[in-house]
């Protein structure tokens, strides 16, 4: 699929990771869009914080970190988001999402809308749409984006299937892990498809043109244009999960928008997950010596 142009916008949850090693600026759109600048994209993030020295904090950080805050709103009446994160025996994640939050009340601005219109990718996720408010404004901007790449992000209780839907029917892209495209299977009572035609269902089902299955340390699934690609991951030693997955997508979506064949693609995107797993926090400071190393490293 063709991107018009190279500005890329996320939306959604900016917040802070409540993790046992301390807190960290965390938020999957926002996590995406400050890989996505690292890597040297122009990606913008909007989103909503709170008037309070946790917002100031949280802003703050993104300004030194070089993200364009022009379209942070800030809530007088409302906290900035706060997770809470427990970890495994593997330092796999698990987040306790608190509510009502600043993120709940994105509000539908002129300024917003123009920088939906001028987008060529727009990037949003499940979780941020769990208030109305904030879910009216996305859908609204969906209308009038480029192309439309929604990362599931399954958090229960914020789950529900006519949301999902609603949001999915909207997208070109979608990336997921395999325990969600499970959800997708149970839904419309699947069960018995194997993995590649369940992806093939689901791309048929929501007309979606490229779906991204990620699998953990079994790696990821690309489907796109009929064909599937595969990539095994990279082994390394993880300190925390806590926005692989974001990293991953980012490593993903630069690749393909500069021109990278899908195999290029997913092995840059599995070397800049396996990166920030071995860092604490969802967004460390960048490191393409790293990231290469990996990527030079034999496949698992």
């Amino acid at each position: 699929m063709e991107i018009k142009n190279k500005e890329i916008l996320c939306i959604g949850e900016v917040l802070w990771d409540r993790l046992p090693s301390g807190a960290k600026p965390g938020g999957a759109p926002m996590n995406v869009a400050l890989h996505l600048n690292a890597i040297g994209m122009d990606a913008t993030i909007a989103s909503s914080i709170g008037n309070d020295d946790e917002g100031n904090k949280l802003k703050a950080f993104l300004n030194r970190s070089g993200l364009d805050t022009s379209y942070i709103q800030t809530e007088d009446f409302l906290p900035t988001s706060e997770v809470i994160v427990q970890l495994d025996e593997n330092n796999n994640a698990t987040y306790e999402i608190c509510e009502p939050v600043a993120w709940d009340n994105i509000r539908l601005t002129k300024e917003l809308m123009d920088k939906a219109k001028k987008s060529g990718l727009l990037i949003y996720g499940t979780l941020a749409s769990r208030n109305p408010i904030s879910r009216e404004s996305i859908m609204f901007l969906l209308d009038y984006s480029g192309v439309k790449l929604v990362d599931v992000n399954f958090r229960k209780p914020y789950d529900s299937q006519k949301v999902v839907e609603e949001l999915l029917m909207k997208a070109d892209i979608v990336k997921m892990n395999e325990d969600e495209l499970v959800v997708f299977a149970n839904w419309y009572n699947k069960h018995k498809y194997d993995e590649k035609s369940l992806i093939k269902w689901f791309a048929s089902q929501y007309n979606i043109k490229m779906v991204c299955i990620t699998k953990g340390e079994d790696g990821v699934i690309l489907y796109c244009e009929g064909e599937f690609y595969e990539h095994p991951g990279f082994k390394v030693n993880a300190v925390d999960t806590v926005g692989a997955g974001d990293a991953f997508l980012a490593g993903l979506i630069s690749s393909l928008i500069n021109g990278k064949s899908p195999d290029e693609a997913l092995a840059f995107a599995c070397a800049t997950g396996a990166f920030v797993a071995t860092k604490t926090g969802a967004t460390p400071n960048y490191d393409m010596k790293e990231i290469n190393s990996i990527l030079s490293e034999i496949k698992v």
